[in-house]
């Protein structure tokens, strides 16, 4: 549905709008879902309006095919020893993109960005605290003409004001661990 047919289909009533932006809000929610029953520690959900929309205030989590495809390939790579090992808070984004990526210990109030793109590497985070500024929703006036369509129809940008990120394409096995630096264990 359009922005505009969307927030009537608010005004009605209905939770589920079928917008650009509640749709990827159901992305993030189904993510958070994913981590928690695989044990992490996920901060109350709850929802924001946007551009009259509501959509999850947060996590926002984007969790690549490559890097769990199922929930029985998640529970392997979540391998934190106790629940509390892993734990993300309502205002952070969390992207995880890999093949051989691995959680044992990550603590998150912010944005964290780990792409692992090289098929004969291997990256463990354990350890890892991460506080800095994050991402944020910030509405755009869709009426606007000079806001881009793609925009427009989403009702917001995300501001990415500080992240931490990982990207890593070269073989090899990698830690990341509290001191927040990627380590080339071989």
């Amino acid at each position: 549905n359009s922005l505009g047919s969307g927030v009537e289909s608010v005004q009605k009533g209905n939770t589920a709008p079928g917008t650009m932006s509640s749709a990827e809000s159901d992305m993030y929610v189904l993510n958070q879902r994913k981590l928690q029953q695989a044990g992490v520690i996920i901060s109350k959900e709850s929802k924001v309006m946007a551009a009259g929309i509501p959509v999850t205030a947060g996590p926002r989590i984007i969790l690549s095919p490559r890097f769990a495809m199922t929930q029985e390939k998640m529970n392997a790579k979540i391998i934190g020893s106790d629940e509390r090992d892993i734990s993300i808070t309502e205002r952070s984004s969390l992207i995880l993109d890999g093949e051989q990526l691995e959680i044992k210990s990550l603590t998150l109030d912010g944005a964290l960005v780990i792409r692992v793109s090289h098929p004969d590497a291997k990256v463990t985070v354990d350890g890892l605290s991460v506080s800095n500024q994050g991402w944020e929703i910030m509405e755009v006036d869709s009426s606007d003409v000079t806001v881009p369509e793609e925009v427009a129809i989403r009702g917001y940008i995300m501001a990415k004001n500080e992240a931490l990120e990982f990207v890593v394409d070269e073989p090899g096995e990698y830690v990341i661990g509290s001191d927040a630096v990627l380590k080339k264990l071989n």
